[in-house]
């Protein structure tokens, strides 16, 4: 099975963010164990099985969960996994 964990930020709408990633992947693949955790400020940082394929405190934007997903396909087949394309944010400002 499948981890993937989401850290990120309290400020915002960082937490609904992560839930929303989580219910997009559970429908999608529901064999996929999705966690999210409070982190530090500006974070939102995605990883699949320890490795990091999003980060956006380096890209400042949101993950797109469509690239999400194809980057828990790859995992599943064994595949190198990528950074997941980005979306960005419209609702926030952090300073």
């Amino acid at each position: 099975k499948l981890n993937l964990s989401v850290v990120h930020s309290g400020v915002c709408n960082f937490a609904m963010h992560c839930q929303l990633l989580k219910q997009f992947l559970l429908e999608a693949a529901p064999d996929v164990q999705v966690s999210c955790h409070q982190g530090r400020r500006g974070a939102f940082e995605v990883k699949i099985d320890e490795q990091l394929v999003h980060s956006k405190l380096s890209c400042l934007a949101f993950p797109q969960h469509e690239s999400v997903l194809t980057q828990v396909e790859r995992a599943r087949r064994g595949e190198a996994l990528e950074q997941v394309q980005e979306a960005p944010i419209k609702d926030c400002c952090i300073m």
